[in-house]
């Protein structure tokens, strides 16, 4: 059976998602976890939503794993919960639908980055709050999202990769200050290594009117990065919410996923 897993943790001391040789990462301390309780061999695989890069955290993480159909899942939970460090947390654990794959399935993926412009920023929220120095013009930041929002080839903000697509469906990208705090909330069907964060970079050059807002439509158009485009800080980024579709869209989702952005 497959089972999905609802996580959540603070991302300051893995370096990342992704399972890597000698390196602290989420997904080799919740299979570690797993390989524990359940004793197989060989251990179970994660496979997740969205691979986090180090020092991002998570909210609403999702991930999925392949088990026998004899393991009680809500004993496996509260065991698993035993044993994880105290920077991840098993929020849910459930029998996943038929066709359901955290990856291929999701719609959308929804993240914050959160910023301090206030110059003494507040030091209980130093992990997941972005200090800043300059003050920010939110009207500036919204203005040169609109030149980004809608499916594009982000090329000018992504770190390519051999054999992937560049071309993403960017959902919403605006901003809202709370106080000293600029929150932007970014959702797109998918996300390419580094996206989020160097469109903040975009947004931050608008806010603090170094450049105008077209700019950042200028530098989406070139189609190569832009050195003046700052890849922000990694701590001001958490991953909040993974949609997916009814249980019955699931398997044509995953069709639909899996094919090529580009191929057309």
């Amino acid at each position: 059976m497959r089972v999905r897993l609802d996580l959540s943790y603070d991302g300051t001391d893995f370096r990342g998602w992704a399972a890597q040789p000698s390196l602290r990462t989420v997904q080799q301390v919740v299979e570690d976890a797993l390989a524990t309780v359940t004793r197989l061999e060989p251990a179970p695989r994660l496979t997740c939503a969205g691979r986090t890069d180090a020092g991002v955290h998570a909210r609403g993480q999702v991930a999925h794993v392949d088990l026998p159909d004899d393991v009680d899942v809500e004993r496996l939970a509260r065991r698993v919960r035993g044993i994880l460090p105290h920077d991840v947390a098993l929020r849910d654990a459930s029998v996943a639908p038929e066709g359901f794959d955290a990856r291929f399935a999701a719609l959308e993926r929804r993240y914050a980055y959160r910023l301090d412009d206030s110059g003494a920023p507040d030091p209980l929220t130093r992990r997941h709050v972005v200090g800043w120095r300059r003050r920010l013009d939110v009207v500036a930041m919204d203005a040169a999202a609109e030149h980004l929002v809608g499916e594009h080839d982000f090329a000018a903000f992504c770190r390519r990769r051999e054999g992937a697509t560049t071309i993403r469906t960017l959902l919403e990208l605006s901003s809202r200050r709370e106080g000293p705090v600029v929150t932007t909330t970014v959702r797109a069907d998918a996300f390419c290594h580094s996206m989020v964060r160097a469109l903040m970079g975009a947004l931050v050059a608008a806010g603090e009117h170094r450049h105008p807002p077209h700019w950042a439509g200028e530098v989406l158009r070139a189609g190569a990065r832009d050195p003046r485009v700052r890849v922000m800080p990694a701590h001001g980024l958490t991953l909040e919410e993974v949609l997916y579709p009814e249980p019955a869209l699931l398997a044509e989702r995953v069709r639909v996923s899996r094919r090529r952005r580009d191929e057309d």
